[in-house]
C-alpha cells in the first residue's frame, strides 16, 4: 500500500470596491464617463466599456501561429449579460478601458475559505504536522480559536481572489465533529455578504475522515444544507476502506441531488482502485456524470503509459472530471493527457497560508503560467491554449484563430489585464487592472 502525508507532498510539491468605494473608483476609472447605475442584489442596468482589447484572430508564418491580432471595441453590458460588442468610438460616453485585454473572469475550483490564516497576523505552518492524520488531530485543537474569525477571514480571502481576477470559487469547507456545522454557516454568511462581487459553491468535506471521526450524522446533516458537493478524503488512508467510504459518498449524493469531489492524495493501489470504482459508480449512476471530480488525485502522475492512457479514456467516458494542484513539487501531473483525452482539468489556489500550507498567491493564471512552463507550452498557440486552466475552458479564439468570446447574451464577468493578448498574460501573469462580476465592476486597480 503506497500513501503520502500532507507533509511530504507540500515539501515535494484587493479590496472589494463596492457601494459608495465602486463609484469613486469606477470614476476614477473614466473621469465623466457613462458608469454602472445600480449595485445591490441585482445586476447593473446598463453601462458601456470603450477602447477595449480584444483578441480577433491569429497571425500565421509558414503555417505556424506567431502573433495575436487584436482590436479595440466597445462593450455593452445590460443585466449582468454582454449586451453587444460593437465597433470602437474613442469619443462615445462610456467607461474607457484604455486598450487594456478583456479576458473572461478567473475560477479557482479548489480552495479552502473557511479556514486560514489570511487576514491575521502571520503564522507559518509547523514542521510537527507530518502526516494527514496529525493534522487532523492539529484541527481538533486548533479549529475553534479558527472559527471566531473565519467569516472575516474567508472574506479577506475572497478579495484577494478578487484583486487577482477571480469572481468564482468552489470552496470544500470542514464537516466533522469539531467544528460541526459551524465552519459552514460562518462561510455561508461570508458568501452572503459577498454575494453581489463573487460566486461559489460549496463542497461539504469530510477533513477528518467519514467514519475515522464518525462525521457520518455532520456529513447528512451538512447535505440537507445549501451546499453543492459531497466531499472525501483518502478512502483507504483515513476511513480504512474505499468501498464504505464511496458508497456513502455516493449515496449522500444521490439522495440529496449533489455532485462529488473528492480528495485524494494517495498512491498505488489504494490510489488507483479509488479511481477506478468512482469511476464506476458513476457510470451506474448517471445523475452524477459531469458533476464529480477527484481533486490532486497524484496516483495518476505515477502510473506507467498504458494504465495512465485507459485510466484517462475511462475518467472522460465516465465524465469525471480532475481538479488538480500545479504544480507540486516533484509530482507532475499528467495533464496534457488528460486533456487529449478530453477529461476536465480544474485547478485552484487550494490552502492559502494556513497551517496546511504556508504559501498561495491567490493567482489562477499563476496556475496557468505554471503549467505553461512545466509542459513546455511556449509559443503563442500553446500559451493561448493554457488561459483555458483559469477560465474553466473558455477562450476568446477556437484552435484556428476564429472569435468565440465575447458574445451577445454571455454572462458580463470580466477581466482586464495589461497585456497585449492572452499568450502574454499567460507568459507574464499580467497584472489584473479591473474585474467585472455578472455586470457589477468590483475590483479596479
Amino acid at each position: 500500500m503506497e500513501s503520502i502525508s500532507r507533509k511530504t507532498f507540500i515539501q515535494s510539491s484587493g479590496l472589494l470596491l463596492a457601494g459608495e468605494i465602486l463609484v469613486k473608483k469606477a470614476g476614477a476609472f473614466a473621469s465623466g464617463a457613462t458608469q454602472p447605475t445600480e449595485t445591490g442584489s441585482k445586476p447593473v442596468k446598463k453601462w458601456m466599456l470603450k477602447n477595449v482589447r480584444l483578441e480577433t484572430g491569429f497571425v500565421y508564418e509558414d503555417g505556424e501561429v506567431i502573433a495575436t491580432e487584436t482590436g479595440l471595441f466597445r462593450v455593452e453590458i445590460e443585466g449582468g449579460k454582454i449586451k453587444a460588442v460593437l465597433p470602437n468610438d474613442p469619443k462615445a460616453d462610456a467607461t474607457d478601458a484604455k486598450g487594456q485585454l478583456m479576458l473572461p473572469a478567473f475560477r479557482d475550483m479548489h480552495i479552502h475559505l473557511d479556514k486560514t490564516y489570511y487576514g491575521g497576523p502571520w503564522k507559518a505552518r509547523l514542521a510537527k504536522n507530518r502526516s494527514v492524520k496529525d493534522m487532523i488531530a492539529f484541527e481538533q485543537k486548533e479549529l475553534p480559536e479558527l472559527l471566531k474569525t473565519s467569516t472575516y477571514r474567508a472574506e479577506k480571502i475572497i478579495e484577494l481572489l478578487q484583486s487577482k481576477g477571480t469572481n468564482f470559487a468552489r470552496s470544500h469547507v470542514n464537516i466533522e465533529p469539531t467544528s460541526k456545522l459551524d465552519s459552514l454557516k460562518n462561510l455561508q454568511k461570508a458568501i452572503e455578504n459577498k454575494k453581489d462581487s463573487f460566486g461559489a459553491e460549496l463542497v461539504a468535506f469530510p477533513q477528518h475522515g467519514v467514519f475515522y471521526s464518525h462525521s457520518e450524522q455532520w456529513m447528512k446533516e451538512a447535505a440537507a444544507m445549501d451546499i453543492d458537493f459531497i466531499g472525501g478524503l483518502d478512502p483507504n488512508a483515513i476511513d480504512g476502506s474505499v468501498e464504505k467510504q464511496i458508497d456513502f459518498i455516493v449515496q449522500l449524493a444521490l439522495d440529496h441531488g449533489k455532485g462529488i469531489d473528492i480528495h485524494l492524495h494517495e498512491g498505488g493501489e489504494p490510489g488507483l482502485k479509488t479511481v477506478e470504482y468512482l469511476t464506476q459508480k458513476v457510470i451506474e449512476n448517471p445523475a452524477l456524470a459531469g458533476k464529480t471530480f477527484l481533486s490532486h488525485c497524484f496516483v495518476l502522475a505515477r502510473l506507467e503509459k498504458p494504465k495512465l492512457e485507459e485510466v484517462s479514456e475511462k475518467l472522460a467516458h465516465a465524465r469525471v472530471g480532475v481538479i488538480s494542484t500545479i504544480p507540486f513539487g516533484s509530482t507532475i501531473m499528467p495533464i496534457p493527457t488528460l486533456y487529449r483525452h478530453g477529461v476536465t482539468v480544474m485547478t485552484g489556489n487550494d490552502s492559502i497560508v494556513d497551517h496546511w500550507n504556508t504559501f498561495g498567491s491567490g493567482s489562477v493564471l499563476q496556475k496557468s503560467n505554471l503549467m505553461a512552463q512545466l509542459y513546455g507550452q511556449s509559443t503563442e498557440l500553446d500559451l493561448s491554449r493554457c488561459l483555458k486552466l483559469a477560465t474553466c475552458g473558455i477562450l476568446p479564439l477556437d484552435e484556428k484563430g476564429k472569435q468565440q468570446w465575447p458574445k451577445a447574451g454571455d454572462e458580463a464577468s470580466v477581466v482586464l489585464v495589461d497585456a497585449s493578448c492572452s499568450a502574454e498574460a499567460v507568459a507574464r501573469i499580467s497584472p489584473v487592472k479591473a474585474l467585472v462580476h455578472r455586470g457589477n465592476l468590483v475590483y479596479r486597480n
